[in-house]
């Protein structure tokens, strides 16, 4: 199960909707195109227009399983006492004195040009249940870095 926002999930389901509306019904013709082209042994058109499509049917059925097991979160009801999912952290990176803030979200909506951190990141995980005021040490893949936690906010 993910949770995730409302917002997360319906980008989710536009974005199902469109590769079968639109993106199934291209990798069709190209394949149809492809064969109208002959022999088929020897067709890398046609080979690569199947991997394609298989490519996209591959990506359809994730969301779609994405889609199935998410869990909205209504985030009028999360509360700012802590930090966990949907939370929006603002704290400050002991070690260099510089600002940060990142929404911890599902796996499906991290999005870090967005600022959000997927909750299975490390600094998600070293900051689950943590309170305004508290410095943690979170191990990530280039050594340790110690924060704390200035504000929480929901979303």
């Amino acid at each position: 199960m993910a949770y995730m926002s409302q917002e997360g999930y319906d980008k989710l389901v536009a974005q199902l909707q469109h590769l079968e509306s639109v993106e199934r019904p291209k990798a069709s013709a190209a394949i149809a195109e492809a064969r109208d082209k002959g022999d088929l042994s020897e067709n890398s058109e046609y080979d690569a227009a199947k991997e394609a499509q298989a490519h996209l049917e591959d990506k359809i059925n994730k969301l779609k399983l994405a889609i199935s097991e998410a869990k909205i979160v209504d985030t009028s009801r999360l509360s700012t006492d802590s930090v966990q999912i949907l939370s929006h952290v603002e704290m400050t990176n002991l070690t260099t004195n510089t600002k940060m803030a990142y929404t911890i979200v599902s796996e499906n909506e991290a999005n870090l040009r967005e600022g959000k951190i997927s909750i299975k990141t490390p600094i998600a995980q070293g900051l689950l249940n943590k309170k305004v005021g508290d410095e943690v040490e979170i191990k990530i893949p280039r050594g340790t870095i110690r924060l704390r936690i200035d504000a929480i906010n929901v979303g």
